[in-house]
């Protein structure tokens, strides 16, 4: 398999991009669907806005290094990305922040309607924030398999709250036909976005999607806890009314007025302060993933993980696949069941093959396109062959529970 690993990287046109990413010697990294590697050119990004706009221009950088239009600037530069237009889209707060505000606005846009319908087994922060509203009797929330989903849209719903590819299998939605079905039913749409943005195409516009979120730390590689990005569809903005109005929500945060006025558009999105220095490292990881363009990562992904499966059955590997079968209707990732991932998964990292463990018993592999090599594959799938041909999960130092699994 090597040897067809070598012919494949060397007809890969993405290949000269794995020399734009920082990556250690010695590592496969496959959780870039988690945390995506650092871009060569972060840090002196970074160290231009630390030590020049911040050091030297002090608080003059809010003007003279337009500081005061970041969010707005890199929501943009997103927008192509996931089929939205540059005033659709604002780099701001967190994904559980933003799942906050716009449900709360559909909520609004929606009077009679309490029901947020999404389906047991999401993303726990999505049904947390449904959960938090119920508490404050303003949401009720509704759970439904992904085979009862349209059954369960009725008068009631108010909003419908998918994340396109699954977290823990990869599974897709399809975006269009489940947009549709809430358009039918009355209800309106928000869709997670935190596993597509950056690896694969998203069309929101084409969809006639209402909301969407996403975070900008995984296959964006804006580094851990990079600011999140938020998506109103134009035809919603003169009704849109957000519940964190903070202040550079505000049309003119510096007139300091008592009463608060929401700034137009998309930008009433924005609450408190901009968070500059994460805005900096995310904006050149999305310039990076821009340059290089989904389709051909999506296009690259997928033969990843496609010779990543050829290469395990190779080896005479049956782990259990919960991901599709078929790559088209997954995500850039695949998930394996095993009842004893989390050890499998320490045992894997230890012979330097960073994957991560899903509870409770899931192995994950992340395929980030713009980094990873075939080479990776036939190495990543010949450690796992070893690791269990040696049962090396076993092991009392790979089950020891960390925090961060």
């Amino acid at each position: 398999m090597m040897t067809r690993a070598f012919e494949l990287d060397a007809s890969d046109p993405l290949s000269d991009y794995r020399q734009r990413f920082t990556l250690p010697d010695g590592v496969i990294y496959l959780d870039g669907n988690s945390l995506g590697a650092l871009p060569t050119a972060t840090p002196a990004a970074m160290a231009r806005v630390v030590e020049n706009e911040w050091g030297e221009g002090l608080i003059r950088s809010w003007n003279d290094a337009d500081w005061f239009e970041m969010g707005g600037r890199i929501g943009a530069k997103i927008a192509p990305l996931i089929g939205a237009q540059p005033d659709e889209v604002i780099a701001c707060d967190t994904v559980s922040v933003n799942l906050f505000k716009l449900i709360s606005a559909a909520l609004a846009m929606r009077p009679g309607r309490k029901v947020i319908l999404s389906e047991p087994g999401n993303f726990p922060t999505d049904i947390y924030m449904i959960e938090g509203l119920e508490r404050q009797g303003l949401a009720v929330q509704r759970l439904a398999s992904r085979g009862r989903i349209t059954e369960a849209l009725d008068d009631d719903v108010a909003l419908l709250m998918l994340t396109h590819a699954h977290y823990k299998t990869g599974e897709l939605f399809d975006m269009a036909a489940m947009t549709k079905a809430a358009h039918d039913a009355g209800a309106l749409v928000l869709w997670d976005l935190s596993h597509s943005t950056g690896a694969m195409p998203v069309d929101l516009n084409g969809v006639d999607a209402d909301f969407a979120t996403g975070c900008g730390y995984k296959y964006l590689c804006g580094g851990p806890g990079a600011p999140a990005f938020a998506y109103v569809a134009e035809r919603h903005h003169a009704g849109l009314a957000q519940p964190l109005t903070g202040w550079f929500g505000h049309a003119r945060p510096f007139a300091f007025s008592d009463e608060y006025e929401a700034a137009p558009g998309i930008e009433q999105l924005q609450c408190g302060t901009s968070p500059i220095l994460g805005l900096a490292a995310l904006e050149v990881g999305v310039d990076l993933i821009a340059e290089i363009g989904v389709d051909r990562l999506y296009a690259k992904s997928q033969a990843l993980s496609e010779f990543f499966l050829e290469c395990m059955a190779a080896h005479g590997m049956s782990l259990e696949l919960v991901s599709p079968s078929q790559s088209d209707e997954r995500g850039s990732q695949l998930s394996f069941r095993h009842e004893n991932a989390y050890g499998l998964c320490q045992a894997l990292i230890a012979r330097g093959v960073i994957g991560d463990f899903r509870d409770p018993d899931i192995l994950r592999l992340g395929f980030a396109p713009a980094y990873l090599r075939f080479e990776d594959m036939a190495e990543a799938a010949r450690h796992l062959a070893e690791v269990f041909a040696g049962e090396e999960w076993r092991r009392e130092e790979f089950n020891r529970r960390a925090a961060v699994t």
